[in-house]
């Protein structure tokens, strides 16, 4: 499938990207790790917040800190609803559970968890980024 592809200051190529991340973390089957999963979860999350930086015109930091993020984010004025700030438990997937032996195992809760989370992300940047300018 083909999709628009638009320039890296464009929001809605964030959006893309988070959609992206957040179709592959739903893709569950026997052969796929709950850390890898929970992984794209984070990426879905971490491109969405960001797309919401790049609808702003506002710099972001180069990390995975979803709590980071969020909190620039609140400084600047923006909204972060309860749901959506869960996103920082979603940090730790960025780094320690993609290689073997730097976490516990990660269990199906934890991945529903994961993806319920960014699911709530990736839709309140996605009602952020696409609002009407005004």
């Amino acid at each position: 499938m083909t999709r628009p592809r638009y320039d890296a200051d464009d929001p809605r190529e964030w959006l893309a990207r988070a959609r992206s991340a957040l179709a592959h973390a739903q893709q569950s089957g026997p052969e796929v790790l709950f850390e890898d999963l929970c992984y794209s979860a984070q990426q879905a999350a971490e491109k969405a917040i960001k797309a919401v930086f790049v609808r702003r015109g506002q710099a972001f930091p180069f990390t995975h800190n979803l709590d980071r993020l969020l909190e620039l984010l609140r400084r600047a004025g923006v909204p972060v609803p309860d749901e959506v700030a869960k996103a920082g438990t979603l940090t730790p997937y960025a780094l320690e559970v993609r290689y073997p032996g730097l976490s516990r195992e990660t269990t199906e809760e934890d991945y529903r968890e994961a993806l319920s989370t960014a699911e709530a992300v990736v839709r309140w940047a996605e009602a952020v980024v696409l609002a009407p300018e005004g």
